[in-house]
């Protein structure tokens, strides 16, 4: 399964991409982080719907830094592609 999120808020310039690098390990998935231009932040990742359901709800708060307002999630089909969970530049 694919989990696939925009959060929107204060979310860069904070560790969120490296903290969510380090939960999304923690829970074995593959995918990626990346800051997109408009200062939201893409995360894509493949695993067990459990872990990813995991990830979704430390995704809502992030690191302590942080300040979600909202994060848009996507299910979508894997594709297996990711052979571990990478920070995007």
């Amino acid at each position: 399964m694919r989990l696939r999120l925009i959060a929107t808020g204060r979310v860069q310039g904070i560790f969120y991409r490296s903290n969510t690098k380090k939960h999304a390990d923690h829970l074995g998935l593959t995918g990626f982080v990346k800051n997109l231009p408009d200062g939201t932040v893409e995360i894509v990742a493949e695993g067990s719907e459990e872990k990813l359901k995991e990830l979704l709800k430390w995704c809502r708060h992030g690191p302590m830094l942080a300040h979600v307002d909202d994060i848009d999630v996507f299910w979508e089909r894997s594709s297996g592609e990711y052979e571990a969970f990478s920070i995007e530049y």
